[in-house]
């Protein structure tokens, strides 16, 4: 591979360390991934950041040279220019279930549902879901503590009428007193 040190550098920070295809980050692998050519160069891929992926060693070894070359071959989901969302959906189990013929292929091709990367993008969900659920909270303890000093402050006002009213009662009741009717 004569990729340079640069462009291995840009296409993880464009990866954001991730493995394009599944989400498995190098600190889910303990290590750099590697870098595959979308297009492989033994089919006419060029080393261009367009046709660069990060992804997992298994992955691409799965992959290997893969490229469609009749008019109905399917071709792999290209992370680099299509949505994830357009082609796959995640079951809670965290199985991928395809929503296109391309998305089918690719889950096939390199495996995308073995039982490493499905425990995996389930761990994933359950942080995202736990992050999700510490966000709720937080939002509710800080409308709690707004709740609760609107509440102190309208008692301190409560309690300066109170005593503005006590005051007025006694200062009346001192230079007027009440004078009741005889029956």
């Amino acid at each position: 591979m004569s990729i340079s040190q640069e462009t291995r550098e840009a296409v993880r920070l464009r990866a954001q360390f991730a493995w394009e295809y599944c989400g498995v980050t190098e600190t889910d692998t303990g290590s750099e991934l590697t870098i595959d050519h979308f297009q492989p160069q033994s089919r006419g891929g060029a080393d261009s950041e367009d046709n660069l992926v990060y992804c997992c060693h298994r992955c691409n070894e799965f992959k290997a040279n893969y490229w469609p070359t009749l008019l109905e071959d399917i071709s792999l989901w290209n992370p680099r220019i299509e949505r994830y969302s357009d082609h796959f959906t995640m079951l809670s189990n965290g199985t991928l279930i395809p929503t296109t013929q391309v998305a089918t292929f690719t889950l096939l091709r390199p495996r995308l549902n073995r039982l490493p990367l499905v425990a995996n993008r389930l761990r994933r969900h359950h942080i995202a879901e736990e992050d999700r659920l510490l966000e709720r909270l937080n939002n509710i303890t800080n409308i709690l503590e707004n709740l609760t000093s609107q509440h102190a402050a309208l008692l301190r006002e409560q309690q300066e009428l109170l005593q503005a009213q006590y005051r007025l009662l006694r200062t009346r009741t001192f230079h007027h007193p009440v004078e009741y009717p005889l029956r």
